[in-house]
């Protein structure tokens, strides 16, 4: 009790200077915020904070979650948890799903479940050759709500910059690639962006690695998508035979583009991709240059130096498979994308003749005109889309 008595004006002293540190670390707290917010303004951006290249600014994963505890404060607890799982099933499904399905497959093959297997593969040998004649794509599978949560975790916003005419068919190169795509997956392969709003009479067609297509299950679900596969027969079948208002969105830098994906970077595999302009003059599509920026801040990524064994054995794989291996991590759970905002922005469109057989003079004429449209898309948008003025596009 004497004990007691003894210590009782030190522990209301412990208490008054706990409060007062309180005080303080709020006042700190609040003084860092309003630091953050001058910068962002002082960076060009009208939106503060939300918006700050933290890349540059704010060093390591501590940027990166300034702007998750940013785009996370107004929503509930349950909000934010249905965006991460809507994004996690994403995610696996990106990275995963087309092996799972494939080994599902094998594995009833010898059980007492092998009718299923053998008559699904009957019917996919039967169609075949769907994925080249137009797919077939269902409004179902595009509006699902888990799309919308999909769009809102980033999120995702699409910005239309000039009128597109139902009468006349485009190709959209979307830039960059990115990791996994998800401008162009949530804006033009689903109907929670509001395309169809946005231009009206136009449908988007995204177009991706043809050797999904084959692949058991997965078909069904891309195909249901409104997803293609980028080949010469499926996008002359599109451009052709399937009247006008179609739009086919081709990510020109392909996979090669991933493994220079990393933030801060505006890094496009350009200046040898020539095919989707002699596609364009072959149909006399229009050409429309787009640009997802934020795209390359999603995943932080281990860029292996030019002429590493590394990079080499990343370039064989990626010509043997298709897609390429990249060393990335993400931010919780190591696979969720860190949240930061990502705005396509859709160019003005460069009107194309159509010309039967293209010479290498006018293919090269209209690449030369495309190339210098993006430019000046990046450039006019990326401080309204938190890039600060001094960010560079490199054409590689």
């Amino acid at each position: 009790m004497n004990r007691y008595l003894f210590d009782q004006p030190n522990r209301s002293k412990c208490k008054q200077e706990t409060k007062e540190a309180s005080v303080r670390e709020g006042e700190e707290e609040e003084s860092f915020a309003t630091g953050i917010t001058k910068i962002g303004h002082l960076m060009g951006t009208d939106n503060g904070w939300g918006l700050l290249p933290v890349h540059e600014h704010i060093p390591g994963a501590a940027g990166h979650r300034i702007l998750e505890l940013k785009g996370k404060e107004d929503k509930s607890q349950w909000k934010v948890l249905i965006e991460d799982i809507s994004v996690l099933q994403w995610v696996f499904s990106f990275l995963f799903l087309g092996t799972a399905c494939l080994l599902l497959m094998i594995y009833l093959m010898f059980t007492s479940l092998w009718l299923f297997p053998t008559l699904y593969f009957t019917w996919q040998i039967y169609d075949w050759h769907t994925p080249e004649r137009g797919g077939r794509r269902t409004k179902f599978v595009r509006s699902w709500e888990v799309w919308k949560h999909y769009r809102d975790y980033f999120p995702v916003k699409l910005v239309k910059t000039a009128e597109l005419s139902p009468s006349k068919n485009y190709i959209m190169g979307c830039h960059p690639h990115g990791i996994m795509c998800v401008g162009a997956f949530s804006c033009f392969s689903t109907d929670r962006n509001g395309f169809a709003e946005t231009f009206p009479g136009i449908r988007p067609t995204l177009a991706i690695l043809a050797g999904l297509f084959r692949l058991p299950l997965v078909r069904e679900y891309i195909l249901s998508a409104g997803l293609l596969p980028v080949s010469k027969e499926s996008l002359d079948y599109l451009l052709s035979r399937t009247g006008v208002g179609n739009a086919v969105v081709i990510i020109i830098g392909g996979a090669e583009e991933s493994l220079t994906s990393s933030p801060g970077v505006n890094t496009l595999v350009m200046k040898h991709r020539k095919g989707f302009v002699r596609l364009a003059l072959e149909h006399g599509a229009d050409l429309v240059p787009v640009y997802s920026f934020g795209e390359n801040e999603l995943f932080p990524q281990v860029v292996l130096s030019e002429g590493s064994v590394g990079r080499r054995l990343q370039v064989l794989f990626k010509q043997i498979m298709g897609f390429a291996p990249c060393l990335f991590t993400g931010g919780r759970w190591l696979l969720l994308p860190y949240r930061r905002p990502v705005t396509t922005v859709v160019g003005r469109p460069i009107t194309v003749p159509q010309v039967d057989s293209p010479s290498q003079e006018q293919v090269d004429h209209y690449h030369t005109l495309y190339m210098k449209a993006l430019s000046e898309l990046f450039h006019r948008h990326k401080t309204s889309c938190g890039l600060a003025d001094t960010h560079v596009l490199r054409f590689i």
